[in-house]
């Protein structure tokens, strides 16, 4: 299989296609974004499972111009409510280790699409842990130091790299359970929300979580936020922010309590800046030192998986 192969062979088309989004980069041989789209097509928003119609229609203007140009799809598409399930890596593993595991496929209108797999963690307890897409980000990021990654986002992941592999990783449903939270809860019909962070706020649900020092748990926790309001001690304007530090919050105690992290350890969170930017805050609220890894991990990440795959 050579990816430079049909169409034009000095570029490729990279999908990041998760739950509630698709992505889409039109890349060249140096791995520069020449275009991009981005739209709320997630795979749960495909109607009986027409995957190949999206793709057909949203990267039609490209396919005019440049012809059957190479398809890598990495994410939630290949799961099992996706296009089709490709299989998991089980960890330690890198970048060679996954390009061994793509599946490629021909699309009706020509051209192919090659699908990344997942990772697997054996070790996690009571079921093994999976992560579809964060895999790309780790690779992007680089395997060549040790370090404790944090990828924010529906289902938070920690992930360890070590001696240039990814070793383990856990989840924690932290974006899910706060979306539901927001949306679905008391207060959906009492909280404001506002554009910008309200970091005082999410400080002062940061703080709840490290005052009880393990003695008490989210579903406590998470009820201060209307006996807050009730008190008048939380306005309207603050109960998402602080929702937010206590939910955040008590990820990184839970982690803390696995042992990913102690005071002074340096973790790199990877992830879009503005959620990125909410776990530079608890981390370091938390008293880690952090570094934030590049937006574009996901997308250095496909290529350089795609890199290691042999050319037929």
């Amino acid at each position: 299989m050579d990816l430079q192969s049909g169409g034009n062979g000095s570029l490729r088309i990279v999908l990041d296609w998760g739950t509630t989004s698709f992505r889409a980069f039109l890349v060249d041989h140096s791995g520069t974004i020449l275009d991009r789209v981005e739209t709320a097509d997630g795979i749960r928003t495909v109607v009986d499972r027409r995957f190949a119609d999206i793709v057909a229609c949203l990267l039609a203007p490209w396919r005019d111009v440049h012809g059957s140009v190479p398809i890598l799809a990495a994410g939630m598409i290949g799961s099992r409510n996706g296009w089709f399930e490709a299989p998991y890596v089980a960890t330690p593993a890198d970048a060679r280790d996954l390009a061994a595991a793509v599946r490629t496929e021909s699309l009706q209108n020509g051209g192919t699409i090659t699908f990344f797999p997942g990772l697997i963690d054996r070790t996690a307890r009571p079921f093994p842990d999976v992560m579809r897409g964060e895999e790309t980000q780790l690779v992007g990021l680089g395997l060549e130091r040790d370090a404790t990654v944090i990828l924010p986002g529906t289902h938070s992941k920690w992930a360890r790299i070590e001696g240039g592999r990814i070793t383990r990783f856990r989840t924690f449903a932290t974006g899910e359970v706060f979306a539901t939270l927001a949306d679905h809860s008391f207060l959906a019909n009492v909280a404001n929300r506002s554009a910008e962070p309200n970091w005082r706020a999410f400080a002062r649900g940061l703080d709840v979580v490290r005052a009880e020092n393990g003695c008490a748990g989210l579903l406590s926790r998470i009820f201060t936020v209307r006996t807050g309001w009730l008190a008048s001690a939380i306005d309207a304007g603050e109960m998402i922010d602080y929702l937010s530090g206590i939910v955040v919050g008590s990820e990184f105690a839970e982690a803390a309590a696995q042992g990913w992290h102690a005071d002074g350890d340096a973790v790199i969170v990877v992830g879009d800046k503005d959620i990125a930017e909410i776990y530079r805050v608890a981390a370091e609220g938390f008293r880690l030192s952090v570094a934030l890894g590049p937006e574009n991990a996901a997308l250095v990440g496909c290529l350089r998986i795609a890199a290691e795959l042999p050319r037929l």
